[in-house]
Order: C-alpha cells, then structure tokens, then sequence
C-alpha cells in the first residue's frame, strides 16, 4: 500500500439510491490503497445502492453516516460521485448543498463526476468556474456561470478554492489522479 496520503481525511456523499457505482467504490479504494481515511455520508444513512450505467442496480453498501452529521472541518476534500438519480436527489437535500458551501468557505477542495456537478448548480459555487461534467450537464452549468470544457478531468483553482471535476466513468483514472494530487497539497 501506498501511505503517501496518511492522515488526510476524505468525505463523499451521495443519495441512498442510484449511485454510479464505479464513481463511488473505485475512487473511495484507490484513496484507501494510498492510505488516506475515507467516511461515505448518505442522506439517510444506513444502506445506499449503487447502479450500473444508471439502468441496473448493481451492490448495496453500507454508509458511515447521515450528511446531517458532518462538517468540512473535519474532511480535507469532498468527492461528489454521479449517477442521475443519486445527483437529482443530492441536489434537492439542504445538507448537501451546505457541505458543498463549507467545503468552497473553507477553501478545501471540491471534486465531482458525471452528474454530480448538478448539486454544485443548487449550491451556488459553480459561477466564473472552469469545468467537465457529463455532456447532459454543459447547458445547466453554463445557464448557472461556469465555463465548460470537454476533458477527461478539469482542475480548476480561484476563489480560494479548488474544484475538480471529470465527464464519466471512463474518466475515472484520471478523477483519482486529480484527486490524491490535491490531497497532497492540503
């Protein structure tokens, strides 16, 4: 195992239901292989099922706890996973759209996939940033301020915050990469 990121702390949240399951599990292992301290917050707690390409439900896992119970000041970065129906849910719950603002407040990094970004259209941070998102998601994120590009991930630094943010599964190589490169300069 990797150890590079002991000590880091890394908060994901998601619905109860429709997450993409590769856009939670493989970021969540890869940040565990290099040794940082993942929590999964769901919206109820308890059991949340993870879905294959948003048509199939694939496994159920367990989370740690609800969003109500936690606070950026105890993460040093939060991963927003895709999946249409887990982002549709997560953009509509106040917890979610709060964590979001503590996170940009406390100038820790944001890092979001697939539909994902839709929760940081409710939350009011995406104004003047640069970002990826599933192809569905570019008009809601220009409609709402942000400049969008087509990459497999997008670092984007200013306003005393970072936001992360990648198009799709496929990209998730790269998602990971971004991220582990930010929580070594937390």
């Amino acid at each position: 195992m990797n150890s590079n990121l002991q000590g880091k702390k890394v908060l994901f949240i998601t619905a109860n239901s429709g997450i993409e399951r590769d856009e939670l599990l493989k970021p969540m292992q890869a940040l565990k292989d290099q040794g940082a301290s993942v929590t999964h917050a769901s919206v109820k707690g308890g059991k949340a099922e993870t879905w294959l390409k948003d048509s199939e439900k694939d496994v159920t896992v367990q989370s740690d706890t609800q969003l109500k119970g936690v606070g950026a000041a105890d993460y040093d970065l939060l991963v927003i996973p895709g999946g249409t129906v887990n982002a549709d849910n997560l953009r509509q719950d106040e917890d979610a759209q709060r964590l979001v603002q503590e996170f940009r407040d406390a100038g820790k990094t944001v890092a979001a996939i697939c539909h994902g970004p839709w929760l940081l259209i409710d939350a009011g941070v995406v104004q003047g940033k640069v970002m990826t998102s599933y192809s569905s998601v570019r008009l809601d994120l220009a409609n709402a301020g942000a400049s969008w590009v087509d990459a497999e991930v997008q670092v984007c630094p200013g306003q005393n915050w970072t936001l992360i943010t990648s198009r799709n599964p496929g990209d998730i190589a790269a998602f990971n990469e971004a991220i582990s490169q930010a929580l070594l300069a937390a």
